[in-house]
């Protein structure tokens, strides 16, 4: 029985194999699509984070238009904007950072020096004992 079963089975796929065509295709995309796929993702992806939907909101434009909108830009725009996007510092404070640095560095030389001598300047030597 198991032996008939599986001669029917394999005539069957025999049959499809000839009979049926074969509909997967592998092609290779170019750079050119790849690298502009990505940076749609990376435009989008910006696009949708609260901080840019909220600034976009205040000057009046959906996210749902912004959406559309970056659909609409051709491929040399989104690349331009991706690279523009990818440049820009990883925290909101960068800028901040070295004026800080010099502030401090301002304080630790000019100010802290000058209160150390005021300090040592206005206290008398114990007399000696003789």
């Amino acid at each position: 029985m198991t032996s008939m079963f599986t001669r029917f089975i394999c005539r069957i796929l025999a049959a499809a194999m000839v009979f049926l065509p074969l509909h997967a295709q592998a092609g290779v995309i170019g750079t050119d699509q790849a690298v502009a796929a990505d940076a749609r993702a990376t435009v989008a992806g910006f696009a949708a984070r609260s901080e840019v939907a909220g600034k976009l909101q205040a000057l009046g434009v959906s996210p749902q238009e912004a959406s559309m909108r970056i659909a609409a830009l051709s491929d040399a725009e989104v690349a331009s904007l991706a690279g523009r996007i990818d440049a820009l510092p990883a925290g909101g404070i960068a800028g901040i950072l070295p004026i800080l640095a010099a502030v401090l560095l301002v304080y630790f030389l000019m100010i802290k020096p000058s209160a150390a001598t005021a300090t040592k300047a206005t206290t008398k030597p114990a007399p000696e004992k003789k």
